[in-house]
């Protein structure tokens, strides 16, 4: 067996939090050590926020996620608020001075209606001046092109099995892309997700907000703050409400 509490230990194996090892976590980071009161939709495990809260932050700190296994590991730290949802579930009102989505969780919104409802929900959220800061994988760098079985990973969970991981793309509609996750145990296929993700690009991603009412306010080609260019992987974008 190979379950959702597995899963979610694997992902932070795979996925560690780590604002020394990586530049896309150290500028999540510093947002989240400047702002008072800081909502993360999509949350997983909670690593980012249990480190800010680890490093001394004393401000109000709350993750929501669908994900009940990953919110039982986030839930190691009492002194956070973890909510069971999605972003369109968000019923806080002006109570955030900053809103994010890592780890491109902005892509599981798929659809149109996914996109709007999000949005409206995060703006409502964010008291006025506040920043929503999140990314999504710029679709010109064609990320879903590597995700296939020859760049998989191989780990030793909890348990000391050797796990290996693997991706498949099943899908490309448009500017959707499903593909599939496979965990073998020992060589035995145990589990196979299977996800799609909206790769959106520029024009279309500031159309949305524009809707929902943010401002742009930046938007950056990488973790370095540098500008979008024809050679950018990322949409890294600080959107704030008025």
């Amino acid at each position: 067996m190979f379950t959702d509490d597995d899963a979610a230990e694997l992902y932070d194996r795979l996925n560690p939090w780590d604002p020394a090892a990586w530049p896309s976590d150290a500028f999540y980071d510093a947002l989240v050590a400047a702002a008072d009161s800081v909502l993360d939709v999509g949350c997983g495990t909670g690593a980012m926020l249990r480190l800010a809260r680890a490093g001394g932050h004393t401000g109000r700190l709350v993750g929501i996620d669908p994900d009940a296994s990953a919110l039982a590991r986030a839930r190691s730290r009492t002194d956070i608020e973890w909510v069971h949802g999605v972003a369109a579930d968000v019923r806080w009102d002006a109570e955030f001075a900053l809103a994010t989505m890592v780890s491109h969780a902005f892509q599981c919104l798929v659809t149109d209606a996914e996109v709007r409802a999000s949005l409206a929900a995060v703006r409502r959220a964010l008291r006025p001046g506040g920043v929503f800061a999140f990314e999504t994988r710029h679709p010109q760098a064609r990320a879903w092109e590597s995700w296939n079985p020859e760049n998989g990973s191989e780990v030793v969970d909890g348990r000391g099995r050797k796990l290996w991981v693997e991706h498949r793309v099943e899908q490309v509609d448009g500017d959707v892309v499903t593909f599939t996750e496979t965990t073998s145990v020992e060589g035995e296929v145990a589990r196979v997700d299977r996800t799609s993700l909206r790769f959106m690009d520029v024009a279309t991603l500031n159309g949305f907000l524009a809707e929902a009412g943010f401002e742009v306010e930046a938007q950056y080609g990488d973790w370095r703050r540098g500008p979008i260019t024809e050679e950018s992987r990322e949409i890294v974008t600080l959107a704030r409400r008025p």
